[in-house]
């Protein structure tokens, strides 16, 4: 059997335990096996994003030495993070042409989990093995909602859209706009609160038109904004990340 490593991630890890649980079972019932580093820690997006580039850099170091220690492809429930991995640590170690290679070989094993379905495993592919192919049933409405590291960071667009369409009973709905910004964006919902506020009331309008219950997203960060907003202003929508869907039978 396969195995793969499982990067977390910090939000996943903290506060979506259910979106690590969720993946492991579907990787599990399509033959791969999953492992954890016990080591790994933060990615060190927020210190980048914040210019704190030599703090970044240490963590960078840090997560490259840990999944050296272990073999096989990375998948992260993050496409930020994994945004992270494959273009920033590079940019971190542009002028040593050691670590450089090193966040080099690591950016080319990691993968964003619904393009590590479609793209790796061809799970949406009708040809594919029946060993390889989802299961999923959500009675209902669902729309999605593409992260911006996501689709424009990494250019992850077609995959979840393709899983959720091959997803038994749901009804899947076009979210109006869906390629705006959250708000969220990591420290920016910090150091500009007021846009980032504006932006997280544009999305939540945009839902309600929808009239679904469910707004499925493939990134924590999202999914801990939206749903905070959606909260606050007491509606009931839910919001879950993609796995979490790809799981429910």
């Amino acid at each position: 059997m396969p195995t793969v490593q499982l990067f977390v991630t910090c939000l996943v890890d903290t506060f979506y335990p259910e979106t690590a649980e969720a993946i492991i079972n579907i990787l599990n019932n399509l033959g791969i096996d999953v492992d954890f580093p016990l080591a790994q820690t933060c990615c060190g997006q927020p210190q980048f994003n914040a210019g704190l580039r030599m703090d970044a850099r240490q963590m960078a170091e840090h997560m490259i030495r840990t999944f050296e220690k272990v073999q096989g492809e990375i998948v992260s429930p993050s496409g930020s993070c994994v945004h992270m991995i494959r273009h920033n640590y590079p940019e971190l170690f542009v002028d040593d042409s050691t670590w450089l290679l090193r966040a080099q070989a690591l950016a080319k094993r990691t993968f964003e989990f619904t393009e590590y379905l479609v793209d790796v495993l061809h799970v949406t592919d009708p040809s594919t093995s029946s060993k390889r192919q989802l299961n999923a049933h959500w009675e209902g409405i669902l729309t999605y909602h593409p992260s911006c590291h996501l689709s424009r960071g990494l250019g992850i667009g077609y995959q979840p859209r393709a899983l959720l369409s091959q997803v038994q009973g749901a009804t899947i709905v076009e979210l109006p706009e869906s390629g705006d910004c959250c708000g969220f964006g990591g420290v920016f919902s910090v150091t500009h609160p007021e846009l980032s506020a504006e932006f997280l009331k544009r999305k939540i309008d945009n839902l309600k038109t929808t009239q679904s219950p469910t707004l499925v997203v493939a990134d924590a960060g999202c999914i801990m904004h939206i749903a905070g907003g959606l909260h606050r202003q007491g509606q009931l929508q839910n919001v879950v990340h993609i796995a979490e869907v790809l799981n429910h039978q």
